[in-house]
C-alpha cells in the first residue's frame, strides 16, 4: 500500500495528482477530523465527482463537500482490499458523514473444547480459530448462560480450568460435584471415555437433537414418580420445562438445514433499521434490530450496502447465504470479501418469490414495526424535552432557545463555596459541558458575590476563548466555553437574576434572564422574568423541566462541594499538627483509615505505625488530648 496526505492543501492541486487506481479516500474537516470515509475502484475518478458542480448532489452531500478542508488516500492492489479497509477505517473513526451503524452488538456463542480429554462447554464473545467447536451466534446472552447451566445439569460436565489429567487428585472436588452438576473427573470419579460420552450427548443436543433427552427425562421422572422420590421426580420435571423451553425457541424454517441471515429495513427521512432473521442449521434461533444513520446515502441499496459492510466487519461469524430485501451495492466485491472471511462460498440472495421472498417481507414488516414504534417513542420524549422547553418559552414570550444553562452556589458556613454551571440542550442535559467553580475572590458565605464571580469567570472566559480561536482561523464552536446560551435560569428570584443581568451588562453580551422561584417548602413556584413573576400550570411538562432543572443545578453544586469539603477536613486536622507532613498524614490515614481511629489511639500504637517515630507520635497525641 501506499498512503498520501497534505497539509496547507490545495484542493485544487491535489486533485490533479490522484491515481487512478483503487483504494480508499479519507476526507478531513478544518480541525482535521474524519469526516468521511469511501473506497473507489479509480481515486482519480471517484474524488473528482465531489467537487465537480452537479445537479444530482443531495443536501447532505453537498454539506460534507462544504466541510472538506483536506483529503488523503491509500492506494490498494485491488478492490476487494479497499473494501477491508474502508470497514477498518469507518469502524476505528465512526465518520460523522457515512451512513454508520449505532449498535455496536457482539453476540455470544457456546464453546465445547472438543480437543481437550476432558472437554468444558463455555460461553464465549469469539468465535477463534482454534480446535473447539462453537455452536451460534445467539442473540440473547442470558438464553446462552441458561443453555450451558441445563448442559452442566443434564450431562454433568466440568466447569474448571484444570488441566486434566495432569491434575487427576491434586485438590478436593469443587462444589459442583457436591450439587450433583459435574461427575468430577479432577478426581477420577469418571473415565475419559464415559465423559466423552457424556459430551457427545451434549454435543447432539447443542444441534438440536432434544427427543433423546425428552424421553430421558420423561422416563426417570416417571420412575422417580412410581418409588414415591417427589423431591428426585420435582427435579427432572424442572430439567424437562428447561429442555423444552429450549426446543421451543429452535423453530423450523426450512428445510434445508442451511445457516442464513435474512436482512430487510425500513426508513424515513433520517433514519432507518435493519431487521436481521438469524437461521442455524435450518432454526430461526432469533432476530435482531439495528438502527442506521442514514447520512449520505441516498437509496436502500447504500443503506443496506453500509450495513452489511460494516456488520459482517465486526462479527466473527458469516453464514453460508445472505436473503437481502434488494441487490446490493458491489455485490461481487462483497460476495468475494465475506466468502473469503467464511472460508468457503457465500451466496447473496435476493428473493422474488415464494417462501424466500415471503421471509424477506415479514423481517421488512418486522423492522417498520420498530422505526414506527420508536418513532412513537420519539414524540413522547420531545414532547418532555423540546414540548416542555418550548412550553417554557411560550410563557417567557421568546423563541429560539435551543441552549439553557442554570447556576447555583454552595457552601457550608462560607467554608469551600462552590458554583456549578449545568447546560440543557432541547430539553436534555448536556453533561460534558457541566462546569465546576471553586470560588476564589470571595470569602465567607456570600451567595450573590460568588454567583457574580461565577458568571463572570463563564462569561469572560467563554468571550477570551473564542477571540483566541478566531486568531487562529477556528470556528468558535470548537471552544469549551465559547457556546453561550439562548436562556439563563437562575436558582432564585429577583436578586439572582439582577447579579446575573449586571455581569452581562458590563461583558456587553444580551441574553434573557429568568429566575426559578421557589415558595416557603423550597419547592419551584414559578419564574421570574422582566420583574414579574409568572405563574407556571405544576401539572405542565414544562413545569417539570423547570423542576429538573434546579434539581440538577442543586446536586452538581452539591456533589462537587461534598468532594472539596471532605478533602478539606482531612487536611485542615492533620496538617496542623507539628512535625506531621504530607508523608506522614498519608501514612497515618493508610493505617487507621479515618481520623476517629488517630484520635483514639495510644502513643504506642502510633509509634508503631510505617513512618512514624516516638517525636511525630507524641506531636499527634499531645494534639488530639
Amino acid at each position: 500500500m501506499e498512503q498520501s496526505g497534505y497539509n496547507g492543501f490545495n484542493i485544487e492541486e491535489e486533485l490533479k495528482k490522484l491515481p487512478a487506481q483503487p483504494g480508499v479516500y479519507i476526507m478531513h474537516d478544518k480541525r482535521d477530523e474524519i469526516i468521511y470515509v469511501g473506497k473507489a475502484i479509480s481515486l482519480k475518478n471517484r474524488v473528482r465527482q465531489y467537487f465537480q458542480s452537479s445537479r444530482n448532489k443531495t443536501s447532505k452531500i453537498e454539506q460534507m463537500v462544504s466541510r472538506i478542508a483536506r483529503f488523503e488516500y491509500i492506494i490498494t492492489d485491488s478492490e476487494l482490499e479497499a473494501l477491508v479497509l474502508e470497514c477498518n477505517l469507518i469502524k476505528e473513526h465512526r465518520p460523522r458523514y457515512n451512513t454508520m451503524l449505532k449498535d455496536d452488538k457482539t453476540y455470544p456463542y457456546i464453546k465445547v473444547t472438543v480437543y481437550e480429554d476432558f472437554p468444558r462447554v463455555l460461553f464465549s464473545r469469539d468465535m477463534k480459530k482454534d480446535k473447539s467447536k462453537y455452536f451460534g451466534p445467539y442473540t440473547s446472552a442470558g438464553a446462552v448462560k441458561d443453555t450451558i447451566d441445563l448442559i452442566h445439569k443434564l450431562y454433568k460436565i466440568r466447569t474448571c480450568n484444570r488441566n486434566l489429567p495432569k491434575d487427576i487428585g491434586k485438590d478436593r472436588p469443587c462444589l459442583n460435584y457436591h450439587i450433583k452438576q459435574c461427575s468430577a473427573p479432577c478426581q477420577g470419579y469418571i473415565n475419559k471415555e464415559e465423559y466423552g460420552r457424556a459430551i457427545s450427548q451434549a454435543l447432539d443436543f447443542l444441534g438440536g437433537k432434544y427427543d433423546p433427552v425428552i424421553s430421558m427425562l420423561e422416563e426417570k421422572m416417571q420412575t422417580a414418580s412410581d418409588e414415591m422420590d417427589f423431591e428426585k421426580a420435582i427435579e427432572y420435571r424442572d430439567l424437562l420445562t428447561s429442555v423444552k423451553a429450549v426446543a421451543q425457541k429452535q423453530k423450523i424454517t426450512s428445510s434445508s438445514m442451511e445457516d442464513r441471515d435474512i436482512i430487510a429495513m425500513a426508513k424515513d427521512d433520517k433514519d432507518a433499521v435493519v431487521q436481521v432473521f438469524f437461521v442455524r442449521e435450518g432454526r430461526l434461533i432469533g432476530r435482531e434490530h439495528y438502527h442506521v444513520t442514514i447520512a449520505t446515502a441516498e437509496d436502500d441499496r447504500q443503506i443496506l450496502t453500509s450495513f452489511v459492510k460494516q456488520f459482517y466487519a465486526g462479527t466473527p461469524f458469516v453464514p453460508r447465504e445472505l436473503w437481502v430485501q434488494t441487490e446490493l451495492e458491489d455485490s461481487e466485491i462483497i460476495r468475494e470479501w465475506l466468502s473469503a472471511k467464511r472460508g468457503q462460498k457465500v451466496k447473496l440472495v435476493v428473493p422474488q418469490k415464494g417462501e424466500k421472498e415471503r421471509l424477506v417481507e415479514l423481517a421488512e414488516r418486522n423492522a417498520a414495526l420498530v422505526l414506527s414504534q420508536d418513532k412513537e417513542k420519539i414524540k413522547r420524549e420531545e414532547l418532555r424535552t423540546i414540548g416542555a422547553m418550548n412550553e417554557v418559552c411560550g410563557w417567557l414570550g421568546i423563541t429560539g432557545v435551543h441552549r439553557i444553562e442554570a447556576f447555583d452556589i454552595s457552601n457550608i458556613s462560607g467554608f469551600e463555596s462552590v458554583g456549578s454551571m449545568i447546560v440543557y440542550e432541547d430539553g436534555k442535559p448536556k453533561r460534558n459541558d457541566y462546569r465546576k467553580f471553586k470560588i476564589k475572590w470571595v470569602k465567607g458565605a456570600n451567595d450573590y458575590a460568588s454567583m457574580r464571580e461565577v458568571l463572570t469567570r463563564r462569561f469572560s472566559h467563554g468571550l477570551d476563548e473564542a477571540a483566541s480561536l478566531k486568531e487562529k482561523g477556528v470556528d468558535e464552536e470548537f471552544g469549551s466555553f465559547t457556546k453561550f446560551p439562548d436562556l439563563l435560569m437562575m436558582d432564585g428570584g429577583r436578586g439572582q437574576v439582577n447579579i446575573a443581568l449586571e455581569v452581562l451588562d458590563e461583558l456587553k453580551l444580551s441574553i434573557p434572564v429568568c429566575g426559578m422561584v421557589k415558595d416557603d417548602n423550597h419547592r419551584t413556584r414559578g419564574l421570574y422574568y422582566n420583574n414579574v413573576e409568572i405563574p407556571i400550570d405544576k401539572r405542565s411538562e414544562g413545569f417539570k423541566l423547570i423542576t429538573r432543572v434546579q434539581d440538577e443545578a442543586h446536586r452538581f453544586a452539591i456533589e462537587y462541594h461534598r468532594s472539596l469539603r471532605s478533602k478539606g477536613q482531612v487536611h485542615s486536622i492533620l496538617d496542623d499538627i507539628p512535625d506531621i507532613g504530607p508523608t506522614r498524614r498519608k501514612a497515618l490515614m493508610r493505617h487507621f483509615k479515618d481520623i476517629e481511629a488517630i484520635k483514639e489511639a495510644s502513643i504506642e500504637s502510633l509509634t508503631a505505625t510505617p513512618g512514624m517515630n516516638g517525636k511525630s507520635a507524641k506531636s499527634v497525641y499531645d494534639f488530639f488530648h
